[in-house]
């Protein structure tokens, strides 16, 4: 067999192969005999049958391609492995010349993975924002505790407030209560909560300062994003009734109360359990944000071509995904595009594509340039860590998912991207800086 290659456009590589004679006819006889093996060929049995009668049952066309399929799977794979091309899709057939007794000439191409030049990713010092516990991070989740075991009590001598939860009647009209009205507009009994409400801007704000069974009017606009598109930017007014008012009553926070809810027997206890998750929790996402910026300060000094056609394939893939998770929310393709411009879209989706791509390149290069090896003890201990974060055994995540080839080349990719990142902390320094501007992220237990 003899291979010759030629590099063309961007990392596609042009296979030009030749299949000696003698091969490609014992190639074709072969196709001929399985061929023969299950074909009813009157006044012969199954495999009986000779090459001509064959030929003639079937066709020389159909044969020839039952020896392609056959042969051209190792050749290609041969011819991959002699010349040592790092590959990134299956080698495609784009022409071949196939007459028995000459030898068969098939064209092939391959696209090949692109050169990365790293730049330095060892021994740099890469300064990080540090997360930021909140003065009043453990108060705040001391309140969210007590709201979980809040109690709500009937309001008869006020109106009510921007923390009530009120039960209302509603009616909905486009413009005016003479108005046309809303489909979907109204509500018998409906429990809201003033400060937390989903409905359209501007309405649970109107219901603060009235009083039980009271009867009014509001006037709102719907949104020019609204979901339902013959609402967007319209004005509407909706007839009120106060059915009644409830206020939340806080627990009171005292040792009786923590040792009800928690395993802890006193307020000095659990304030110090808040305490040490908040810290824990500051500390995992120190160590979180100074992996992201270490590896987005090395991916950023490598240099790789990106073919388009790369791009194209992972962008499709994006594309799908979101599609899906759209689907899971009830919501289509077109129905976003209606509210959002479809070219930025596209574009937000390209270069996320372009940004994966360049990320995985780079954990390659690194794993290949560090001799980074996976074995069986990195994937049973992934598997442990699943397993744990799912409350799962190791038994029952392989029965549940390792039936699916691409969980199977997931666990692997997880375990190279943590052994590279592995690389990389123990490789260079990371200083923790107090963020700008005094910037603070809320930390909630």
């Amino acid at each position: 067999m003899n291979i010759t290659l030629e590099n063309e456009k961007e990392n596609v590589v042009k296979m030009d192969i030749t299949i000696p004679a003698k091969d490609a006819a014992e190639a074709y006889n072969e196709a001929v005999r399985r061929i023969s093996n299950y074909i009813n060929v009157d006044g012969f049995r199954r495999g009986k049958a000779p090459r001509s009668v064959v030929e003639r049952h079937v066709g020389i066309d159909r044969i020839k391609q039952e020896a392609l399929e056959a042969v051209l799977p190792n050749v290609l794979t041969k011819a991959i492995q002699e010349n040592k091309l790092d590959i990134i899709t299956q080698p495609y057939v784009t022409s071949f010349k196939y007459d028995v007794g000459s030898d068969m000439k098939v064209v092939a191409k391959v696209e090949t993975r692109p050169e990365v030049t790293m730049g330095d990713y060892k021994g740099l010092t890469v300064k990080v924002e540090e997360n930021v516990i909140p003065d009043d991070a453990v108060q705040n989740s001391i309140d969210n505790l007590l709201k979980q075991h809040s109690t709500l009590e009937l309001v008869v001598d006020r109106p009510s407030n921007d923390t009530d939860i009120v039960n209302i009647d509603f009616e909905g009209f486009l413009g005016s209560v003479k108005g046309e009205k809303i489909k979907g507009g109204e509500g018998k009994n409906y429990p809201l909560d003033i400060a937390h409400s989903t409905f359209i801007p501007g309405f649970a704000e109107q219901l603060v300062g009235k009083k039980l069974n009271e009867e009014f009017e509001i006037k709102v606009t719907f949104p020019a994003d609204y979901h339902d598109e013959n609402l967007r930017s319209q004005d509407a007014v909706f007839k009120i009734k106060i059915n009644d008012i409830k206020e939340r009553k806080l627990p009171e926070l005292n040792d009786e109360f923590v040792q009800k809810v928690s395993a802890f027997k006193t307020v000095d206890e659990l304030k110090a359990d808040v305490e040490n998750f908040l810290k824990n929790q500051k500390e995992t996402r120190d160590k979180h944000t100074a992996e992201n910026e270490v590896f987005k300060t090395v991916v950023d000094s490598a240099k790789v071509n990106i073919p388009q056609s790369m791009i194209d394939r992972e962008a499709a893939s994006l594309k799908e995904d979101y599609k899906q998770r759209l689907a899971a929310q009830g919501l289509t393709w077109e129905m976003v595009i209606k509210t959002q411009n479809e070219s930025d879209l596209l574009k937000n989706i390209s270069d996320d594509a372009v940004l994966r791509i360049k990320n995985s390149l780079v954990i390659d290069k690194i794993a290949k340039d560090e001799n980074i090896k996976i074995d069986r003890t990195d994937i049973e201990a992934k598997i442990n860590e699943i397993g744990a974060a799912y409350r799962m055994t190791a038994a029952d995540v392989l029965k549940q998912f390792g039936k699916n080839p691409e969980f199977v080349a997931s666990l692997s990719q997880q375990v190279l991207n943590d052994k590279v990142r592995d690389v990389l902390m123990a490789n260079n320094k990371v200083e923790f800086v107090k963020p700008k501007k005094d910037k603070k992220e809320k930390v909630e237990s």
